[in-house]
């Protein structure tokens, strides 16, 4: 197995198969506009890859609140269907965790959708907790992915 970082959205529209397993009608068009946007505002990818192929991947931010100060943001958490339950996500947040720590950061954080309890039961293992609610008011439920 193999643990890259990508940077560019060429290398993560590259993943897009990967990206269908959370938003199975992601256009790449769509992809790569958002994507386009979101990295001069510091997001990231970290992958990883067996066999040339993207088993895993997250996305992630790095940036400041005056709650938390520094802080990493997990956004888009992945893991391939067959190859659950294989240590590919502890892999993945220990490296989210490392970076954490490098950039000097206070908290790890994350949203889960909340009936996915696959998901809370994998962070609870990891060390995350819940700390609060994230609210949200849609404004338009045809631009949700």
């Amino acid at each position: 197995m193999e643990i890259r970082q990508l940077e560019t959205v060429a290398e993560m529209v590259a993943q897009i198969e990967t990206i269908h397993f959370l938003y199975p009608n992601m256009t790449v068009e769509t992809y790569e506009s958002y994507l386009s946007t979101m990295l001069p505002n510091g997001y990231k990818q970290v992958a990883i890859f067996e066999n040339k192929q993207c088993i895993g991947l997250t996305g992630y931010w790095h940036n400041i609140k005056l709650w938390t100060g520094p802080y990493l943001e997990i956004d888009n958490f992945i893991v391939h269907p067959d190859h659950r339950k294989k240590g590919i996500g502890k892999i993945i947040t220990d490296f989210i965790d490392t970076k954490a720590k490098e950039l000097s950061c206070t908290c790890v954080v994350l949203d889960a959708f909340t009936g996915n309890f696959p998901a809370h039961r994998f962070y609870y293992n990891q060390g995350y907790e819940p700390r609060g609610f994230h609210f949200i008011k849609t404004i338009d439920e045809n631009g949700f992915s």
